[in-house]
């Protein structure tokens, strides 16, 4: 185990590789517990907003209306555009990946295993170890679940360890798989608790930096503990009498964090700001998170005989901005945008709903809808996180109807460097739902909307109904019924529609083949 130490205070820090892999991982295991912290208060403070009476009363809702002129029809997209840019920006993860497995296998054989004789066909066989990541990465793209995350890289080991079974000069079928398990389990655990549940997902991997800082300040704070005992500091010993030895250890991990605050603080803006100006996209900080755990690890493997120079194992991670910025590409006018309405208190079907539906819809569209808790998880952004965290979530409401022409025109329509579109919300008031509501009905082109469940006493889901049949511009309105679907009331409320606009699915039994079906019918070429 190589020791690194770094000068610059009055003490020396003396950092061994696996006091580095003890700050990472409780970083990683903060991160978590506080993504569920996090959620779990999010959801209740947007709850309290959203049925929180206003001070004044709401002005009528024809304040809200926005002119439709303005608004440019959009470029003509089907079902095979989505599904060519799905598997565009699935080669270009696959693409990436290998890019960065070839240069990690390089540069290991390079730099760690200087007596072996650099091949291609060496690289090649480390290559294929390296690039693990890219399953969990692809995953987290298609929302796959975790036991099949699991299964496909399962089969991925087997295929490694048949190669090098065949590729080596004295086949030791047991180092083989003791390699394999040391080079993909610690990691794979890590990259699970960090991204592969829906509430990490959406936080931890924006949190994480954070704590990394935190958690390095408290080791900076024990290790000058350590240099005081050591040098028996006189200040030290007029402390004991008061604390207990235990006391004093809690006070210099936890004092520092009040140094490390407000430069974590700024970092984290920092982090929001960036996805705000489209600097960073979800998907990509996804992908980078998982790729920068396993080559931390790496680095940390090459500093046992590298020291600090271990840190070359973290260069292949610059390909992905450099190959993002190269393969962005150009808008072709402005693409569509999906209403999304549904009956809340019915959370587990719309985040399924999401997951497979409105996921792939962002290939090639925008998604705007009014925020709700039920899909909390699937829309939080890092600008929501900090703003949140900096106390500023009640100033993303719409207080009264002559707030949303303003909160449309912040809406973000263009494309992420990873060519997805981004889901936009409107927070809303109960006394302010209906305006938005009007707002963004004429700007969408197309509307999906869950009817599962709805009975005719669902006064909003009626209201909404009443809006989309009454529009002038909409293409297509998409409902999603069940056997508990209250047909009769549905379609005396949209009795006034042209006629066409309404497509009625049954969605009782939604399967993969149902869920392609209700994507589909979201297109409407021209």
């Amino acid at each position: 185990m190589r020791r690194v130490v770094w000068l610059g205070a009055p003490f020396a820090m003396d950092y061994s590789t696996g006091k580095l892999s003890f700050i990472f991982i409780v970083a990683v295991l903060l991160a978590c517990v506080a993504s569920w912290a996090l959620a779990w208060r999010f959801r209740a403070v947007m709850r309290r907003l959203m049925s929180a009476p206003l001070g004044v009363p709401a002005p009528t809702a024809a304040a809200a209306s926005m002119p439709a002129a303005a608004w440019s029809p959009p470029a003509p997209v089907t079902a095979a555009d989505n599904r060519r840019a799905g598997l565009r920006l699935s080669l270009l993860l696959i693409g990436l990946s290998c890019l960065m497995a070839c240069s990690s296998a390089a540069l290991q054989l390079r730099f760690e295993f200087e007596d072996t004789a650099f091949s291609f066909k060496r690289v090649a066989v480390i290559a294929l170890v390296h690039l693990w990541p890219v399953f969990p990465a692809l995953g987290l793209l298609w929302r796959w679940s975790w036991p099949r995350v699991l299964g496909v890289l399962l089969l991925w080991c087997v295929a490694c360890f048949l190669v090098m079974l065949w590729r080596s000069v004295e086949p030791r079928p047991g180092q083989l798989l003791l390699y394999l398990a040391i080079e993909i389990g610690p990691t794979l655990v890590l990259v699970a608790l960090l991204c592969m549940s829906g509430v990490t997902r959406a936080v931890a991997p924006w949190l994480l930096p954070v704590f990394v800082g935190l958690v390095w300040a408290s080791i900076a704070g024990i290790d000058l503990l350590g240099w005081l005992v050591a040098r028996e500091s006189p200040w030290l010993h007029s402390m004991t009498p008061m604390l207990s030895a235990d006391a004093v250890m809690l006070l210099f991990a936890a004092l520092p964090w009040l140094l490390a605050v407000w430069p974590l603080a700024w970092l984290g803006r920092a982090l929001g700001r960036a996805y705000a100006h489209k600097r960073l996209s979800e998907l990509m900080v996804l992908f980078t998170a998982v790729w920068a755990v396993s080559m931390f690890f790496q680095a940390l493997s090459a500093a046992s005989s590298l020291g600090l120079w271990g840190a070359v194992m973290l260069l292949p991670l610059l390909w992905i901005p450099l190959v993002m910025a190269l393969a962005r590409r150009a808008g072709r006018g402005r693409p569509p945008t999906l209403l999304v309405l549904r009956v809340f208190q019915r959370d587990a079907q719309v985040q399924d709903l999401f997951d497979h539906v409105i996921e792939r819809w962002r290939l090639t569209g925008n998604t705007v809808l009014i925020a709700g808790t039920d899909l909390l998880l699937r829309t939080l952004d890092a600008d929501d996180i900090f703003t949140f965290l900096a106390g500023g979530l009640a100033r993303r409401f719409i207080q009264r109807a002559a707030d949303v022409p303003a909160r449309l025109a912040a809406f973000d329509f263009g494309a992420d460097t990873d060519g997805r579109f981004r889901v936009n919300e409107c927070y809303c008031h109960d006394t302010t739902w209906q305006d938005a509501l009007a707002a963004l009905v004429e700007r969408s082109d197309v509307v999906l909307m869950d009817l599962r469940s709805f009975q005719a006493h669902n006064a909003g889901c009626r209201h909404e109904l009443n809006v989309l049949a009454r529009s002038p511009a909409l293409a297509r309105v998409v409902v999603l019924t069940d056997g508990q679907t209250d047909r009769a009331a549905a379609h005396a409320d949209t009795a006034s529609a042209p006629a066409g606009r309404f497509v009625w699915l049954d969605t009782a039994n939604i399967d993969a083949h149902k869920k392609r079906q209700v994507l589909a019918s979201l297109f409407v070429a021209g």
